[in-house]
C-alpha cells in the first residue's frame, strides 16, 4: 500500500510555505498526502497581511475525519495559531500510533506572527511530549528553550535540552547562521550534524515547512530518522539551488526537485 503522510498546518494561498508547500512535498516523495487546515492566511512572497484562526472543534473533526478513514504512517503539524489549537492539537496526538514531527512555526519568512498569547508556552508543555521530532529554527529554538542559540555547540545544548522537555529527537537548523547550512540531531542521546553549502538567494520561501514535509514523508516511507532527515536536507537544498525565481519577494523552492538516493533500512 502506498504510504500516507498528514499535515496539520494553516494554508499560504501564494503556494509556497504551510498545507500547500507540504502536499507538494509529500506528492514528490511518492507519498499519499491529507491535510487539516488550522489557520488561513492573507500573504504572498512580500507580505502577510492577515492571519485567521480555525475553530478548534472544527480542526479536530477534521482530524478525526481524516484518521479513521485514512490512518497516516506519520503526520507534522505547522502554524497551529493560538494555545487553544496547540492544546487541542496536543490532546488528540496523545492517540497518535503515528510519529509526529512537530514544526513550531512561531513567524512567517516575512516577521509575521503566526502564533499569538501564550502558544509558544503551551507549545513547550503540551505538545513537545507528543513530538517524535521536534524541528526549530534558532529563533523559536530560544522561545522554547529560553536559552541563546547563535552556533553550533549551543545548538547542541539545546537540542538536548528540547529533548528532556519531552520530545523523543530534536532537530536544530542552523540555517540563518554565517557559513555552511549546519542541523543539529539529538536522537537517542547522540548528536549529529547535517551540513549543506549555503546557497546565496532571497528564494527560500517555505523551506522550513518543506523540510520538516519531506522528513515526515520519508518516515511514512518506513525510513529510521537519521536517514529521513539526510534525504530532507538533501532534498531541500536542492529545491533552494533550482528554485523557480517566482514571486517579487521571497519566493517558492522548487518542489519538483528529484529525491536523493540515501542508504536506509525498513523499520
Amino acid at each position: 500500500m502506498r504510504p500516507v503522510a498528514l499535515t496539520i498546518a494553516g494554508s499560504d494561498p501564494s503556494g509556497g510555505a504551510g498545507v500547500q508547500a507540504d502536499l507538494k512535498t509529500f506528492h514528490q516523495f511518492g507519498v499519499y498526502g491529507e491535510a487539516v487546515l488550522t489557520l488561513v492566511t492573507v500573504q504572498n512572497t512580500c507580505r502577510v497581511d492577515s492571519v485567521e484562526c480555525l475553530n478548534p472543534e472544527l480542526v479536530l473533526a477534521q482530524l478525526q475525519a481524516v484518521i479513521e478513514d485514512i490512518p497516516p504512517d506519520a503526520a507534522k503539524t505547522g502554524a497551529l495559531g493560538n494555545e487553544a489549537l496547540v492544546k487541542a492539537i496536543a490532546n488528540a496526538a496523545a492517540e497518535f500510533r503515528f510519529p509526529l514531527v512537530v514544526d513550531p512555526v512561531l513567524v512567517s519568512k516575512h516577521g509575521a506572527a503566526l502564533v499569538s498569547g501564550n502558544a509558544v508556552s503551551a507549545l513547550a508543555e503540551h505538545l513537545l511530549p507528543r513530538a517524535f521530532l521536534v524541528t526549530p529554527n534558532l529563533h523559536e529554538a530560544v522561545l522554547l528553550t529560553g536559552m541563546g542559540v547563535n552556533d553550533v555547540e549551543s545548538m547542541r545544548r539545546a537540542a538536548r535540552k528540547l529533548c528532556g522537555m519531552g520530545a523523543r529527537a530534536a532537530l536544530v537548523k542552523g540555517g540563518h547562521l554565517e557559513g555552511d547550512a549546519v542541523d543539529v540531531l539529538c536522537f537517542e542521546g547522540r548528536i549529529r550534524e547535517f551540513s549543506a553549502p549555503r546557497i546565496v538567494t532571497r528564494h527560500t520561501h517555505g523551506t522550513g515547512c518543506t523540510y520538516s514535509a519531506a522528513i515526515t514523508a520519508a518516515l511514512s516511507r518506513g525510513e529510521p530518522l537519521e536517514s529521513a532527515v539526510e534525504v530532507a536536507k538533501r532534498y531541500v537544498s536542492a529545491a533552494i539551488a533550482t528554485s523557480p525565481g517566482l514571486g517579487r519577494g521571497s519566493g517558492p523552492l522548487n518542489h519538483h526537485s528529484a529525491i536523493p538516493e540515501v542508504p536506509w533500512k525498513r523499520r
